[in-house]
């Protein structure tokens, strides 16, 4: 493994606290940004580092404190904020207990933390504080875990790293562990590391370089040590043709799997929770599902303690070449869900003597053939458990490769560390106005009202597809989303008049993310001009817009609705002209109205499915941001001309001509988007205009 230090970044790191120690934590963010940029040695929010310095307190007195990184955080990324600051003093002499509990530790966590802190103390907090050296790395390196989960792990972690390696067995993490290990390394000041059986690697030094450069170390004596020992050829792999054939046939059953899951979530009454998947599918992980031992290793127990609350206790493996219909298939995972969920709670009545939980979902689905899908509440729990189902797989692989038999935690072991308070804390999610989950497809996103939706939408949590014209009108609206909610903005290009590319753009979404519920039919076309001047291909254009359009995309989220079997909710973008057509504007009202119309229908046509019909009627929105709406770019000049105005004597203009005397934004059209998309109502068929009020325009 390469190592990266670089003494000249580490002045690139921002610190804000005070005092002649502050170096201390800027070496201790560079390096454990260093350790979280490897994913061979930790992933997302695993591991944990610290450093012992002080603080000033108010008396001007420099405290001692231990700076422990915080709960989940993800060390790749960071920053001061994200460690917490500890009482070293108090807290050290906990180590003179014989027992506590989880729920106690975490008390005296929270009592004697040395400054206010949002987040949470870790579970190995107190492993921190209790080892003496003044830098700690812990991390859970591939290579390690690939000697320590196995038959004889102890003898081949001796042989590859030496005896002046401490190892302990297995202990929960938590305050047994931290007394464990603290005890050992007081037994052998002298050690380079210590490795947690099942769990990982621990490194030390008065310096953050020290501990990051013995890390480094042992992790490539591991790393040499298995590459000298493998006696077998890796799983061999599927090839490019089989995945691209393996990633057609996930698109045809990732919905049909989401709503299975979805609806045994709702059986369980977890009512508000919708599901993200994420395909893992590549040769090497095509071929290991394939080969005579993918099944069998797959379902050995997961690396680590940690690794448990991402992927679940074990997977759930289904068979899918023998079905030859969604119906069929539909039936299949079904009935496969349910037994996983009833397998599930007799693991949780065994463990905890009386049944808990009434069942639980997979986390990770596995099909031969296929792939992997690995579900979460939002795209990045979905994606730490694809990593780290890659990652297992890998080490599984490595370790039969090597000649050896895989070897890892028993079943109370693993109950005792997923129903742990610690852990269960990093799985709560934030109250929204939609269920956690909730996927979006939003079409003409580029222009005023659509970026305004996608921005609402995006602050509730929901995961939004923002499909328009490809080009770097929708390149840069996406990109700025981007840098505020990361992967739940996914840009698409997609020209609603092309079947081909609404086909593909759904299947984007349900590649991506697993499935939809909710559709924003916004692109639209506006043209000026008499009817008695009007160019028939002008009109064609917009006919095929604003009517084939919206056809071809109800046509095909009727499809996915249908196979996906949760139901959904679409809202299409009306506009006033439907009931207040305006003089030399007959191409956009006509048009619109079909649209309007068509809408109508799809209401009686997909409520048997529970898909609700529903639109939003705006005024005269003329931008969002510095997003200018392509309809006004259209129509404005013309209307500018006719009055004699200038584009904000125009803007004026239409706030004055109604009621409310009220200007129109593209956040009061996504204020009645987010009305209908939150069911507050049993409504569908309905229309809100949003215009301040025009009596001429009012729905009737």
């Amino acid at each position: 493994m390469k190592n990266c230090w670089n003494d000249k970044e580490i002045d690139g790191v921002a610190i804000t606290l005070d005092g002649p120690d502050r170096f201390d934590l800027r070496q201790r963010v560079y390096s454990a940004r260093l350790l979280g940029s490897e994913p061979d040695l930790v992933l997302h929010g695993g591991g944990n580092v610290s450093v012992k310095t002080s603080l000033p307190n108010v008396f001007g007195e420099a405290a001692p404190v231990s700076f422990v990184k915080a709960s989940g955080q993800d060390m790749a990324t960071i920053e001061e904020t994200g460690f917490v600051a500890l009482d070293y003093e108090y807290l050290v002499r906990l180590a003179n207990i014989e027992f506590m509990s989880d729920e106690a530790m975490r008390d005296e966590l929270a009592l004697h933390l040395a400054r206010p802190h949002e987040k949470l103390p870790s579970i190995e907090a107190l492993m921190h504080v209790f080892l003496a050296p003044k830098y700690i790395d812990h991390t859970h390196p591939a290579s390690i875990l690939a000697l320590t989960n196995r038959k004889d792990g102890t003898q081949w972690v001796a042989d590859a790293l030496g005896s002046n390696v401490a190892v302990i067995p297995y202990v929960k993490p938590g305050f047994q562990l931290a007394r464990t290990v603290a005890g050992a390394f007081e037994s052998d000041r002298n050690s380079d590391g210590m490795v947690l059986m099942h769990h990982g690697l621990i490194t030390w030094g008065e310096t953050a370089r020290e501990a990051y450069d013995k890390t480094i170390e042992l992790v490539s004596r591991a790393e040499k040590h298995l590459a000298r020992t493998k006696t077998k050829h890796r799983i061999a792999p599927a090839g490019e043709a089989s995945v691209q054939q393996a990633t057609k046939h996930y698109r045809e059953i990732a919905p049909v799997l989401r709503g299975m899951m979805i609806r045994n979530a709702r059986g369980m009454g977890t009512l508000g929770e919708r599901v993200i998947l994420r395909p893992l599918i590549s040769d090497e992980i095509l071929g290991f599902l394939e080969s005579a031992t993918g099944r069998e290793l797959a379902f050995e127990s997961p690396l680590t303690p940690d690794n448990l609350i991402r992927t679940g206790v074990r997977p759930l493996w289904i068979e899918t070449d023998d079905v030859e219909d969604m119906t069929e298939l539909g039936r299949k995972f079904d009935e496969a869900i349910g037994t996983f969920s009833r397998e599930y709670a007799s693991y949780i009545e065994r463990n905890a003597g009386s049944d808990r939980s009434r069942g639980a979902s997979p986390k990770t689905v596995m099909f031969p053939g296929v792939g992997i899908a690995c579900a979460g509440c939002d795209v990045r729990e979905a994606d730490i458990a694809r990593d780290v189902t890659a990652q297992t797989l890998r080490v599984k692989a490595t370790i039969a490769e090597t000649d050896g038999q895989y070897h890892g935690l028993t079943e109370d072991q693993l109950y005792a560390m997923e129903y742990d308070p610690f852990q269960q804390a990093k799985l709560q999610r934030q109250e929204r106005a939609l269920p956690s989950g909730t996927i979006a497809l939003v079409t003409g996103a580029a222009g005023a009202i659509g970026s305004g939706i996608c921005d609402r939408l995006l602050q509730e949590g929901v995961h939004v597809a923002a499909t328009d014209l490809g080009g770097e009108r929708l390149d840069s609206m996406v990109g700025n989303l981007a840098k505020e909610h990361g992967s739940r903005v996914l840009g698409v290009p997609l020209d609603v008049t092309s079947e081909n590319a609404v086909v593909q753009g759904f299947e984007s979404v349900v590649e991506a993310w697993g499935g939809l519920d909710l559709l924003i039919v916004n692109a639209g076309l506006a043209h000026v001009s008499t009817l008695s001047e009007m160019d028939l291909a002008a009109f064609r254009r917009l006919e095929r817009v604003n009517v084939e359009g919206v056809l071809l995309l109800f046509r095909h989220v009727a499809r996915l609705f249908k196979r996906q079997g949760t139901g959904g909710d679409v809202v299409v973008l009306s506009t006033k002209n439907v009931f207040a057509p305006g003089a030399g504007f007959g191409a956009y009202s006509a048009t619109k109205a079909a649209c309007h119309q068509l809408a109508r229908i799809a209401s009686l046509e997909l409520a048997e499915l529970d898909v609700r019909v529903n639109m939003v009627s705006p005024d005269a929105v003329f931008s969002h941001g510095d997003r200018k709406s392509g309809l006004w770019a259209e129509v404005g000049p013309d209307r500018m001309q006719a009055r004699g105005l200038d584009e904000a004597g125009l803007e004026e203009y239409y706030r004055n001509r109604n009621l409310l005397k009220a200007k129109v934004t593209a956040e009061h059209v996504a204020n009645a988007v987010m009305f209908f998309a939150t069911r507050q109502t049993p409504t569908t068929g309905a229309t809100i205009p949003v215009d301040g009020g025009l009596p001429d325009a009012t729905p009737r």
